[in-house]
């Protein structure tokens, strides 16, 4: 197996008690199904004598500093995710970033800061949002930062379409809201981007993970496969189709109740697919480029946040990056989420989340099967992408710049276990697991709002 050389690992520290690798997971999905099949691994219920954790951000935020972990014992999440989680984090992390480059007379590396739209968080920048808008129209989004699966989206193109939210804040930022009186709820005024990429007629966005192990230094795992997720119904920029969520947002959560929804039919596509379709119409050079331009945008967005996030040795993360294509071939990004879903909803879905999560605990390793001091440049489907620096180089030679959409010989392997395993959705297996009662797949991110 392709390695490169980095900074020494864990593997020294580890003190892990013989026996078992104990774990706990507050998901009963797919992230159950492969902890329980990997040998050697044991389900626990005890609070704190675990090795391995797949836990909800509630209990990050409301728990992990309670306890003080062994060197050995790794979570899923880092403490302040959220800086590149939540919606208006990402796009002050992003703002900054981009100033601090202007200043430092970087001015080239500053412009490709450019993927992300015109955004304001309101109501604390409401009168500058207002200013632009008067100023320069258009269609505009807003979305609640603490809301997902599509709820309190509407897009918009005239201010006296926002009265409903501004009659519970009259004034805007100007505003204090008594002390007895519940502060309005923020939200991101966001530019539409109302050129979105069509096939078929219908617009989609992209699910791609990308795995981080560390933010000092920054050490970036990208997974080659994902899907594109579409509409229901053929796209428009009519004035009178603005409200029509059934072809502005691609959440299932909303599109599974527009009219002639098929759940058989299915409304993905896989990356890979998506890639030789582009390649088809466009050539490889613009496709390349645009692909290359995901990946840096998924790089850029964590070079961003990487000064405000802590570091805990302990945390690793699998983030689910949301991403636009425009007609011109331009990627945006919509929103990072820190839990994507990881419920299979058919058979494609299940061999490429179970793939990638065991590729996931491989690189993570709580086994110590690396050598110290080796960083691989390729695990299963996932492709070393940044390791303090760009990683240059892959595990075979290639012209191309990205192994995003390329082949994944993991996606058909796994298919053929899927025929082993049963129906996606089924009782998980018990064999070294304490048999719990289901908990709902409860990542806030499942149906977020796609734009």
């Amino acid at each position: 197996m392709a390695t490169s050389s980095g900074p020494v690992g864990r593997r020294a520290e580890r003190q892990r008690p013989p026996g078992p690798i104990r774990f706990r997971s507050s998901l009963r999905n797919t992230i159950l199904e492969v902890l329980v099949s990997r040998k050697d691994w044991l389900e626990t219920e005890n609070e704190s004598e675990w090795d391995f954790f797949w836990a909800d951000k509630g209990w990050i935020h409301h728990e992990l500093d309670k306890l003080h972990l062994a060197d050995w014992q790794r979570i899923n999440h880092f403490p302040n995710h959220y800086e590149l989680t939540r919606k208006d984090l990402l796009i002050k992390n992003l703002k900054r970033a981009k100033r601090q480059l202007e200043r430092e007379d970087r001015s080239a590396e500053a412009a490709q800061y450019n993927f992300f739209p015109q955004t304001f968080v309101v109501p604390s920048e409401y009168r500058m949002f207002v200013e632009e808008f008067k100023l320069s129209g258009g269609t505009w989004i807003m979305k609640p930062i603490g809301q997902a699966q599509g709820r309190g989206i509407f897009l918009f193109n005239k201010l006296s379409q926002i009265s409903d939210w501004r009659s519970k804040n009259p004034g805007g930022a100007s505003r204090t809201p008594a002390d007895d009186e519940e502060a309005p709820e923020t939200y991101l005024a966001q530019r539409y981007v109302d050129n979105p990429y069509l096939v078929g007629g219908k617009k989609f966005d992209l699910r791609i993970y990308a795995l981080v192990l560390s933010y000092s230094p920054l050490r970036v795992y990208l997974y080659r496969s994902g899907f594109a997720r579409f509409t229901n119904t053929r796209y428009s920029s009519k004035k009178e189709d603005i409200s029509n969520a059934y072809m502005h947002l691609t959440n299932v959560a909303i599109q599974k109740h527009a009219p002639g929804f098929d759940k058989s039919i299915g409304m993905k596509w896989s990356i890979h697919s998506l890639r030789k379709y582009l390649m088809a119409r466009h050539g490889a050079d613009a496709t390349n480029e645009l692909f290359h331009g995901i990946q840096s945008l998924i790089i850029r967005c964590l070079l961003a946040v990487q000064p405000a996030m802590i570091n805990d040795k302990h945390a690793f993360e699998l983030y689910g990056y949301d991403v636009l294509i425009d007609k011109d071939l331009k990627p945006w990004v919509i929103e990072v989420n820190s839990s994507p879903s990881l419920s299979a909803s058919d058979k494609s879905d299940w061999a490429l989340k179970t793939a990638m999560l065991q590729d996931m605990l491989d690189i993570v390793d709580m086994e110590g099967r690396r050598d110290p001091g080796k960083v691989e440049l390729k695990v299963g489907g996932f492709d070393l992408i940044w390791d303090g620096g760009p990683s240059l180089r892959f595990d075979r030679p290639t012209s191309l710049p990205t192994m995003l959409g390329a082949y994944n010989e993991r996606d058909k392997n796994q298919l053929r276990i899927y025929k082993e395993s049963g129906p996606p959705g089924g009782e998980p297996p018990k064999q070294r697991a304490l048999v719990k009662k289901p908990k709902e797949d409860t990542d806030v991110d499942k149906d977020r709002d796609k734009v």
